[in-house]
């Protein structure tokens, strides 16, 4: 099964944000990109906040997971395909999990080639704890 896609993230300028103003982890495999949105409500009231900020916060409610993967982790699509579709399957296990108003960006590294679903799996909950989307706010 797929990852529903109110919990895909999908355009560039989403992609952007994250990169620009969310915190960063990493393990050996993989780095977790996750920044948090404020409630749409309060992100429309605060007057400090840039415009840019307040469209991202303007959008559905959703946690949204995005994977980047670039051709130095392979340079054939059926392994780049293959990690993509082994960490939306453990992040759809994991959805559950993780409160709404984030934005994940998951950076695949070249020594991900090697893993299997199980160390995708673990290493993702690591990296969820780690950067606090999991018990943490």
């Amino acid at each position: 099964m797929a990852l529903p896609k109110v919990h895909r993230l999908r355009h560039r300028r989403d992609f952007s944000a994250v990169y620009r103003l969310g915190r960063r982890h990493s393990t050996l495999h993989l780095t977790l990109v996750a920044l948090k949105l404020r409630s749409p409500k309060a992100a429309c009231e605060d007057q400090t906040i840039p415009m840019s900020e307040k469209l991202l916060s303007e959008e559905v409610f959703f946690t949204q997971i995005g994977i980047s993967i670039s051709q130095k982790v392979s340079k054939r699509a059926v392994v780049r395909n293959r990690i993509k579709r082994q960490i939306r399957s453990a992040m759809q296990q994991l959805l559950p999990q993780i409160p709404p108003g984030w934005k994940i960006v998951i950076v695949v590294k070249p020594t991900a080639t090697q893993c299997d679903y199980e160390q995708f799996l673990q290493e993702l909950k690591q990296l969820l704890k780690k950067s606090e989307v999991v018990n943490g706010y």
